[in-house]
């Protein structure tokens, strides 16, 4: 891959991870919630749930969206029901633990869950079908992939890393209930306003 490219690839990468979208909004609230250590497998789901998508869309699966439009629509409302499912996990009513009387919160999301919810996630379908498209060819197809998945990895752990330590910077100042509530209500209404590009 050309060094203009292999750049261009990586601002790429930046934005495209780096920028506000249903995986951060989740970090961003799991960092708050639970702490930077209890996301790790939040973080390493995302990053593998990403690296079998762009195998699966380098392999033909967008073809598919694109030859039967009915797919897309159906992908669309997964999409949608996945979203209003995470927000709906935010602001659910929590429970008092009596013993303790901290707020019981629910668990962060497993490794396999975020990995998961790749494949009903807009802007990580987005990411991947851009970046086969974009950047690689059919003669260069596996170097391009392989150098695709290496930087998705490299880069886009820190950026996706970043969303999850300042949500966990907060958690001191989110220690008050009704300050966490707001802030988590506010997380829900912003991953739901990630639902906008499924409306076009």
């Amino acid at each position: 891959m050309p060094l203009e490219q292999l750049l261009a690839l990586v601002g790429f990468v930046v934005v495209m991870t780096g920028t506000p979208g249903p995986n951060n909004m989740m970090l961003l609230a799991s960092g708050a919630n639970f702490g930077f250590r209890r996301s790790m497998p939040h973080i390493l789901g995302i990053t593998v749930g990403c690296q079998v998508l762009l195998l699966a869309v380098a392999l033909g699966i967008g073809q598919l969206l694109i030859r039967y439009p009915w797919l897309d629509v159906v992908l669309k409302v997964l999409c949608g029901l996945a979203l209003v499912y995470l927000a709906w996990t935010l602001v659910r009513p929590t429970k008092v633990l009596p013993a303790a009387g901290e707020v019981k919160v629910a668990k962060p999301l497993t490794f396999w869950q975020a990995a998961m919810f790749q494949w009903v996630n807009p802007k990580a379908w987005l990411m991947m079908i851009t970046a086969i498209a974009t950047y690689t060819q059919p003669a260069t197809m596996l170097s391009s992939l392989a150098v695709i998945a290496l930087l998705f990895a490299v880069v886009g752990i820190p950026c996706i890393s970043t969303w999850n330590l300042f949500g966990a910077s907060l958690r001191r100042f989110l220690q008050d209930t009704r300050r966490a509530r707001l802030f988590n209500i506010s997380m829900a209404v912003l991953l739901l306003g990630s639902m906008y590009p499924l409306l076009q």
